[in-house]
């Protein structure tokens, strides 16, 4: 008897090339010795806070070890939930709130919320990479919408309305990952209509909302009538640095909470109760915490401008918000593949190529300002000066 594996695991990202292997090759090379400046992931170069360690290692040693409540501490989703209604003004309980194993389960939770097998679910390209297999993940089908850099890849109602028939949901997220843009208040506007009039379910990835440059963050779900149909995903990873620490959270009206209970029961079965205790030390520090960890990004997209301001190879996408820039090296007559592949090899830089965040990064590469400043800038320098010769 021949025992195969099921099709929803075996189709959860497409055949052929990611777009990561100059990620694999990087890391290679660093393993081997070489000197290579990663650029890549977004991961902060500071690690998580003394203090909330000393905050999780006491409530372990305290006894938080045991089964936590599976929608999350009462404290954190109090914490969450007040956090979440101060700066939206949208009036937000516990009963709004699952904690989730990080963002990325709580996308996984939205999904799983909202579609069923084989509904189409829309999300704007270019994207975060786990966001179609994602959506297949849950055994509905991803159907991209094109964000255009010559509008500062802001996505259109009309190209979400165009493929908006039979859709059952959108994900979006902004501050975004890759390309930087926060979303304007007539983008969102534009995008709630267009939920609106095809019935939508809004999933809004806001795990960047600490991290805005210019402008301002604003949440979907505090736009009119739209409470009842968005679901908000965060995160403590980018904005205390708790990358590790694997806490997130779903906001959305009570009734998919209560369901999305009965979901995390039967998958996660909860976040450690010590990791909790920390999240919530974490966030009663207030925005002054948090500005401190967004604050390198601030100083290397500033650096970034300036040294894109000294050349005319390589333009910048608006870099709004998050912690990377995204680069238009089209000048130079590479692909983006072609661009950080060479970029590697020939200057010991590695960056992500555009089109493995979708079609509508072709002709970029996303530049994630992980490193110490010095070493940002000088790997800046080298990246601006190899595209110069390349365009010759």
């Amino acid at each position: 008897m021949t025992r195969t594996l099921s099709n929803r695991i075996t189709t959860l990202t497409p055949g052929g090339s990611d777009g990561w292997e100059v990620f694999y090759r990087a890391r290679q090379m660093a393993e081997a010795g070489e000197d290579v400046i990663e650029l890549t992931i977004g991961e902060h170069d500071i690690r998580t806070a003394p203090d909330i360690l000393s905050a999780m290692h006491d409530a372990a040693r305290g006894g938080h070890t045991g089964y936590a409540a599976v929608p999350g501490t009462t404290a954190l989703r109090d914490t969450v939930a007040a956090r979440i209604a101060d700066r939206t003004g949208v009036p937000t309980t516990r009963d709004n709130i699952l904690v989730t194993a990080g963002g990325q389960a709580g996308l996984f939770a939205a999904q799983h919320a909202v579609c069923d097998e084989g509904d189409r679910a829309l999300f704007i390209d270019p994207y975060y990479t786990t966001y179609p297999g994602t959506i297949r993940g849950v055994g509905a089908l991803p159907v991209p919408v094109l964000a255009r850099p010559e509008q500062g890849f802001q996505p259109n109602r009309a190209d979400i309305e165009a493929a908006a028939h039979g859709a059952k949901s959108l994900l979006i997220n902004t501050p975004n990952n890759p390309t930087g843009a926060v979303y304007s208040r007539a983008t969102l506007e534009g995008i709630a209509a267009a939920c609106a009039a095809h019935d939508l379910w809004l999933i809004s990835d806001e795990v960047y909302d600490t991290q805005v440059w210019e402008g301002d963050h604003l949440s979907p779900r505090a736009l009119p009538d739209m409470a009842d149909r968005t679901l908000v995903v965060g995160s403590m990873s980018k904005s205390h640095a708790m990358t590790g620490s694997r806490v997130g959270w779903v906001c959305g009206p009570e009734e998919v909470i209560d369901h999305l209970l009965n979901l995390a029961t039967h998958t996660t079965y909860g976040v450690p109760g010590y990791i909790q205790d920390a999240a919530v030390f974490a966030l009663n520090q207030g925005v002054a915490a948090e500005e401190k960890v967004a604050a390198p990004f601030r100083r290397r997209r500033a650096i970034a401008h300036d040294l894109l301001a000294r050349q005319n190879t390589v333009r910048a996408a608006p870099a709004q918000g998050a912690m990377y820039v995204m680069l238009d090296i089209r000048a130079t007559g590479l692909s983006g593949s072609e661009f950080a592949h060479r970029l590697l090899d020939e200057a010991g830089i590695a960056v992500m190529p555009g089109d493995s965040f979708g079609a509508g990064g072709a002709g970029h590469v996303r530049v994630a300002m992980t490193v110490e400043d010095a070493a940002f800038e000088a790997a800046m320098t080298r990246l601006l000066d190899f595209a110069a010769t390349v365009r010759g």
